[in-house]
């Protein structure tokens, strides 16, 4: 009598066993479940080894960078001496055709 549970438990996966949807989509579901949690592993590889450190303002002369003290004033009045409503439309070469020398102006 206290096998009954067992026994009854065992029809059970009998019957489930034979049953499409418990054959096929549980693995399916179980592979998707525990795989990401793999995928999560596998990807925390790429931020944990990388090499790549964020560029400071203080340590980028120390790679041969030099920062130019910029004003948008004068910047501004640069672009104000550019003559923007007198320029010429020139097509460029398509990758068959050889390169046309631009005639002077």
């Amino acid at each position: 009598m206290k096998f009954t549970f067992f026994s009854n438990t065992a029809e059970r996966l009998k019957t489930l066993s034979k049953k499409r949807s418990f054959r096929f989509g549980l693995p399916f579901l179980l592979f998707m479940f525990f795989g990401s949690f793999g995928l999560e592993r596998f990807a925390s590889l790429r931020y944990e080894f990388r090499r790549n450190e964020t560029l400071k303002p203080e340590n980028l002369e120390k790679y041969g960078i030099k920062k130019k003290k910029v004003v948008l004033q004068e910047e501004l009045e640069k672009y104000k001496q550019l003559d923007i409503n007198s320029w010429e439309n020139i097509r460029g070469p398509r990758p068959w055709e050889e390169p046309q020398q631009q005639k002077p102006s």
